[in-house]
């Protein structure tokens, strides 16, 4: 196959029950003491009780700033770093807990591509070995002939010249190498991919062509993406519903369109008041959010509202009775309206764009 072509067997985009479903998901890392017994006196808690839902077609955009637990995310749910907690179903089956030649059978349906080309492909294998590796160990196509094909097509899909595929990653470009990535993770034909960060080690001028190829094959394929970024101008540009992380925490979900129009939480609003927009008078008009301090230590969270150290409604716009309640309550994830969920006691839609 040499173009691009939807598998008959592939699932109506966005409709029906979930293929991917992910409940209270909890990822620890343990802090050791100093000493020779190196004793567990604390817990950084990257994941902390998650809620998410991914539907066959669609493209659920996962963002936060560095260090909020995305990318530790999508690798619990691939059981690459085993949850400490929770449950995650993918075709409703569990993931969590799995060994790993119990979660063998479940590698061809989801697949993950890193956000580093430069270091997810080994450097010592040309491109050939590194697509056909999957193919292989999973006894996918039988002799050479059919596997050199197979790779061919592979390698053209996702728009790359087959004749180099005798050629080492350091031969290519980062934009190249990030293709040849996902040419690897399209070789077990997934019905999902977990997409880290794939354009975020890229130049601007070379992430429009990878974000439009993964919006072909999404389409043509019928993949479903977990889409992970903390650029929001990718994730508006590629998904159809969005989660903003926050600490380890979901704390607005929303389709894409009403989350850009109408965001609730105040960290979602203080993020899309950062986006530039193109209009210069429009610019000049908007408001702009700017968040004081860094973000916390997953080690050690604020008590309640883990946002309320850097909320610009704790500081300015609340009373001491409403602070109070940030202080020592933490809001849930609750539905503000249909469809739109946000964790923030007094949720409301601001302006921002």
């Amino acid at each position: 196959m040499t173009t691009l072509e939807k598998d008959p067997s592939a699932p109506a985009a966005k409709s029906g029950e979930p293929i991917l479903k992910v409940t209270g998901l909890e990822k620890l890392f343990p802090i050791r003491g100093g000493g020779l017994i190196r004793r567990i006196v604390g817990h950084v808690r990257a994941v902390d009780g998650i809620d998410l839902e991914v539907h066959p077609g669609q493209v659920l955009g996962l963002v936060g700033e560095s260090g909020c637990g995305k990318s530790t995310t999508g690798r619990a749910i691939l059981n690459l770093q085993p949850a400490t907690a929770g449950s995650v179903l993918f075709r409703g089956r569990e993931i969590v807990g799995l060994s790993r030649s119990d979660m063998r059978p479940l590698r061809r349906d989801i697949q993950i591509v890193f956000q580093d080309p430069y270091a997810s492909l080994n450097p010592r294998l040309p491109v050939f070995d590194i697509v056909a590796e999957p193919l292989i160990i999973h006894n996918l196509v039988k002799g050479d002939a059919a596997l050199r094909t197979r790779v061919k097509d592979l390698v053209q899909m996702v728009g790359l010249n087959p004749e180099h595929t005798n050629r080492y990653p350091a031969d290519f470009s980062g934009g190249q190498r990030q293709r040849i990535g996902i040419a690897r993770a399209l070789a077990l034909e997934p019905a999902m991919l977990i997409l880290d960060e794939p354009v975020s080690a890229l130049d601007v001028s070379i992430q429009a062509g990878v974000i439009n190829l993964l919006e072909d094959l999404q389409d043509q394929l019928g993949l479903s993406y977990l889409f992970i970024a903390h650029d929001l101008s990718v994730v508006r540009h590629i998904s159809d519903r969005i989660a903003v992380m926050y600490l380890g925490k979901i704390i607005e979900l929303a389709d894409r369109d009403t989350l850009f129009a109408r965001p609730m939480h105040p960290y979602t609003q203080a993020l899309l008041s950062a986006i530039p927009i193109p209009d210069p008078e429009r610019e000049r008009r908007r408001e702009r959010i700017i968040l004081t301090g860094d973000i916390p230590s997953p080690a050690n969270p604020p008590s309640g509202c883990r946002f309320r150290t850097r909320c610009f409604k704790f500081a300015l716009e609340l009373t001491e009775d409403q602070k109070q309640k940030c202080i020592t309550v933490e809001p849930p994830l609750a539905a503000q309206e249909p469809g739109h969920t946000s964790a923030c006691h007094y949720s409301a839609v601001r302006t921002v764009l």
